[in-house]
C-alpha cells in the first residue's frame, strides 16, 4: 500500500518537505491555513512567498479543508513555527488515528511552558509515536534537490527507519538516532547561537569571532542537553554542530539574517519585521534563558542575547562582559573528573 503524508503548514519547509515527497512518488497533501495563500499556490503551483521559484509538482494534493488532507495518511507532520504547534494540536484532537506518526520539523522551544515539541505532542497525543526530523537542512536547497543529510529521531527505532525510508532519496540521506532530547535541542538552541553569530557579522567583526561564537555555542547547547538528559554525543552529530554550521554561515538562514540586521542598529521588532517570516531564534532565546535559569545552568551567550534581545542591552557591551568573564579551563566538566593534577 502506497504511504500516505499529511503537511500541515504552507511556509518554506514545509513545501520544500511536500515537494519531496511528491518527488519521491509518496503520495503528499499539504494544508495551507491561508485561503489567499491556498489560491495562489493552486493556481499557480508555487508558494511565492515562502519559497519562490520552485514548482509544485501537479501529484501535491493541496487544500485548506485539514480533514481533507489527513484522511487515510500514515503520516502527519507538524511544519508550523513551534509557538503555534500547541494550536495546531488542539485543532487536530479528535482527527488523528493512534496509528498515525507523527513528524515535527519545527525547531524551537515553547516560550509559555519552555517545552519541547515531543512533550507538548505527548501531552495531546499519549499514544501517537513521535518522529523529531531536524538537521542542516534550507528549504530552499531541499527544493533544488541539492545533496541534503538529515535525522530521524524517535524512541522507537522501527519508527525512525519508517521515516528515514519515507524520506530519503538520492539528494535526502536521513539517518536515524535514538536521543529525541539531543535533536530537539540542537536544532531548537542552534537559532540562538546563529542570532549571535549575524550580530557579530552586522558589528563588522571578523572569522575570529564567529568561530569562538559557534565552538563555545556548541558547549552551551551540549550542557543544557546533558542536564535536560540528552546524549552529549548527539550535539557532535547533524542535528548539532551540522545544524549549527549551516544556520550561523548561510544567508538562508533568518537567524542569521536578523542578528546582521540587529548588529547593524535595528531593534528585533525591525529585524523579524524585515524578514518577514519567524525568526524561531529571538523567541528560542527567551525560553532557553528562563529554563536555564530554571535548572541552574550557566549559559552566557545565551544571557548575553538574551540581554540584547529583551533588555535593550548594547551589543558592543554585551560582547565586552562576554570576553571579560572570569577565566576558566576550556572544558569545565574535564576539568572537574580529572584525577590527575594539572
Amino acid at each position: 500500500m502506497k504511504t500516505k503524508v499529511a503537511v500541515l503548514g504552507g511556509g518554506s519547509w514545509g513545501t520544500a518537505l511536500s515537494v519531496l515527497l511528491s518527488k519521491n512518488d509518496v503520495d503528499t497533501g499539504i494544508w495551507i491555513r491561508s485561503k489567499e495563500q491556498f489560491e495562489i499556490m493552486s493556481n499557480n503551483r508555487e508558494n511565492p512567498k515562502y519559497l519562490p521559484d520552485i514548482k509544485l509538482p501537479k501529484q501535491l494534493e493541496i487544500s485548506t479543508d485539514i480533514d481533507e488532507i489527513l484522511k487515510e495518511r500514515s503520516i502527519v507532520v507538524l511544519a508550523v513555527p513551534t509557538n503555534s504547534v500547541r494550536e495546531l494540536l488542539v485543532q487536530l484532537e479528535g482527527k488523528i488515528q493512534k496509528s498515525q506518526v507523527i513528524v515535527n520539523v519545527a525547531k524551537g522551544i515553547e516560550n509559555k511552558s519552555k517545552k519541547r515539541i515531543s512533550e507538548i505532542a505527548r501531552e495531546y497525543f499519549p499514544d501517537n509515536d513521535f518522529v523529531a526530523l531536524s538537521g542542516p537542512s534550507h528549504a530552499e536547497e531541499v527544493a533544488l534537490d541539492i545533496p541534503t543529510t538529515v535525522v530521524s529521531a524517535s524512541t522507537n527505532k522501527k519508527v525512525a527507519e519508517y521515516i528515514q525510508d519515507v524520506f530519503s532519496c538520492s539528494t535526502f540521506r536521513v539517518y536515524t538516532n535514538p536521543d529525541v532530547i539531543g535533536v530537539e535541542l540542537g536544532g531548537a538552541l542552534k537559532n540562538i547561537i546563529a542570532l549571535g553569530a549575524g550580530i557579530s557579522d552586522g558589528l563588522g567583526y571578523g572569522d575570529n569571532t564567529k568561530a569562538a561564537l559557534m565552538t563555545r555555542g556548541i558547549y552551551e547547547m551540549s550542557k543544557l542537553g546533558v542536564a535536560l538528559g540528552a546524549d552529549p554525543d548527539t550535539f557532535s552529530g547533524l542535528s548539532g554542530i551540522g545544524d549549527l554550521i549551516v544556520t550561523c554561515t548561510s544567508m538562508h538562514s533568518r537567524n542569521r539574517r536578523a542578528g546582521i540586521l540587529i548588529g547593524k542598529g535595528l531593534s528585533m521588532e525591525k529585524a523579524v519585521e524585515e524578514i518577514g517570516m519567524v525568526v524561531e531564534g529571538i523567541k528560542t532565546t527567551k525560553s532557553t534563558y528562563e529554563l536555564a535559569g530554571d535548572i541552574g545552568v550557566e549559559m552566557p551567550i545565551t544571557k548575553e542575547l538574551y540581554n540584547v534581545l529583551y533588555n535593550g542591552a548594547d551589543v558592543r557591551e554585551s560582547v565586552g562582559k562576554l570576553m571579560g568573564r572570569s577565566m576558566k579551563h576550556e572544558m569545565e566538566i574535564v576539568a572537574k573528573n580529572k584525577k590527575t593534577s594539572w
